[in-house]
């Protein structure tokens, strides 16, 4: 019989995992994840470190790219099993309320101002290259006419181009380093660690904080999970959420494993239906089947972080071949101009067009996911953090329940109850407003992109922790990560936190390496 202490946080009900071709399907969203993931940190920081260090912390690089892997599948492991978001998830840690949310959403405030900000001079420093106009008024069209594309729901043609013009930039990059790789021995002397005796951690960690999309993207890698039905649909009644009928969207099919006793299992409850039957043979088959989604979601992420890793060597190379010869380091406003000299120098003309209009269109798309991902995250956590207070009164509630109708209500609240218009609120706030403060403030595409990489590098051992102290008490045991994965979540911790402290004693207390 199964242990009591393994009824914890596990769907009702699963479809059947797609086999053989049909998985090829729920692969190809992980190469859109890769195209977003590869995103400004690796359009300015890497052939930065290219230029400046050459192929000396390549090393760094892999480490950061596997760890991305066992991060973002852990988070997706939390989704696919329990039918919840990572944040409501974090939610239900033990401790005072809402802790774990608050130490999520903060820091992520600061990451969306800069980094759209950031995003957004580097567009507009661009653009400049090659058109009529400045810095500031591209940069101020590209966040207001994204926003407001955002806020109206029209913006997928917008987002399709964007995703094609971002495909040809990695093609591009890609075919690029393959023409000036460099030798392949001088190439595998990055791979040994070690630290040089230029080691700067200040410009190093906005870079170790990027790769492929940092804590932001790995919260996001659960939203992106649910929003595929990976294992199912998200809103199931988990352990101790009983639910009248016990029926989901995801065992609607014939194909479908559920315990609502209309499909391939009947069962008795005593009146009511729970996430948990108590037939044995139910219960393997369901745990037998969540275990195959969880290697399909596993492959989609090992899509997106490879082809994302390709595509960041790619750049790496660029600028340690190109640049480095040159002493170049963009930096400044006049950044887009160095970086026009990582296709230029290989194709010419056609390769200098070629990148400012791809970078530009892709930047403006990073523009537009990051204003509508952050947004729906910052209105989940609010309505999380709010309570009832702001919980829509004849709508639905985070797992797609619906709630009574409370007429206690002032006008205010119930509009902001309703996540759309509190999603509607923080684009035009924390995504819009916000970032064109920083911009006009700072202008330095640089040094704004610097503050949400330091940011991110510093968050991502707090996700790691959160993520794996939540995957090892609330799932089932049979569905925890085995000891390879949570070894890897441990050092994959230790590694950033070790980056943190050292940045905080060389930037506080003056230590040197």
């Amino acid at each position: 019989m199964i242990e009591t202490q393994e009824r914890k946080e596990i769907r009702s009900s699963t479809p059947k995992p797609p086999k053989r071709w049909n998985q090829l399907k729920w692969y190809g969203p992980g190469l859109m994840w890769m195209i977003s993931s590869v995103g400004s940190g690796s359009v300015l920081f890497t052939p930065r470190v290219g230029s400046r260090y050459g192929y000396e912390y390549l090393w760094a690089l892999f480490i950061v790219i596997f760890f991305m892997w066992m991060m973002i599948r852990e988070v997706g492991r939390y989704t696919v099993v329990s039918g919840k978001t990572i944040l409501e998830g974090y939610r239900d840690l033990p401790g005072p309320k809402n802790w774990a949310i608050w130490l999520i959403f903060l820091p992520q405030l600061i990451a969306a101002v800069v980094t759209i900000a950031g995003v957004a001079a580097l567009a507009g420093s661009t653009l400049m290259l090659g058109f009529p106009g400045n810095q500031a008024i591209y940069a101020v069209a590209l966040i207001v006419l994204s926003a407001a594309l955002v806020i109206s729901g029209q913006y997928s043609k917008v987002e399709q181009a964007t995703s094609v013009m971002a495909g040809v930039l990695i093609v591009a990059v890609l075919v690029a380093a393959l023409q000036v790789f460099p030798d392949p021995g001088e190439f595998a002397t990055g791979l040994v660690p070690g630290i040089g005796a230029d080691f700067d951690i200040e410009f190093l960690l906005p870079w170790l904080g990027f790769i492929l999309a940092g804590a932001a993207g790995i919260m996001w890698f659960s939203y992106w999970v649910a929003a595929r039905e990976f294992g199912g649909a998200v809103g199931e009644p988990s352990e101790g959420e009983a639910s009248d009928s016990g029926s989901s969207n995801s065992g609607s099919s014939n194909s479908g494993l559920s315990n609502n006793g209309s499909q391939n299992h009947t069962s008795s409850h005593n009146g009511h239906s729970s996430n948990y039957d108590d037939d044995e043979d139910f219960q393997q088959r369901l745990r037998d089947r969540l275990k195959q989604w969880m290697q399909v979601m596993s492959t989609t992420a090992a899509i997106g972080v490879i082809g994302g890793g390709l595509v960041i060597v790619a750049f790496l190379v660029l600028g340690a071949e190109l640049l480095r010869p040159e002493g170049i380091i963009p930096e400044g406003i006049a950044v887009a101009e160095d970086l026009t000299r990582l296709l230029s120098e290989v194709w010419g003309e056609f390769g200098y067009w070629l990148l400012i209009i791809s970078v530009s269109i892709a930047l403006g798309g990073t523009i537009i996911a990051n204003q509508d991902g952050w947004p729906r995250m910052f209105a989940d956590a609010t309505l999380i953090l709010a309570g009832d207070r702001l919980q829509e009164g004849d709508g639905e509630n985070g797992n797609g329940r619906r709630r009574p109708r409370s007429s206690g209500r002032s006008g205010w609240q119930r509009w902001l109850s309703n996540r759309k218009h509190l999603k509607d609120v923080y684009v035009v706030v924390t995504v819009a407003v916000l970032p064109l403060i920083v911009f006009f403030l700072v202008r330095d595409p640089v040094d704004i992109l610097e503050v949400g990489g330091i940011v991110a590098a510093i968050h991502t051992p707090v996700v790691v922790g959160l993520t794996l102290y939540l995957n090892k008490t609330k799932l089932p045991k049979s569905l925890q990560p085995g000891w390879f994965a949570f070894s890897v979540m441990v050092l994959s911790g230790i590694f950033f936190t070790v980056v943190a402290i050292l940045y905080f004693m060389i930037e506080l207390f003056g230590m040197e390496l």
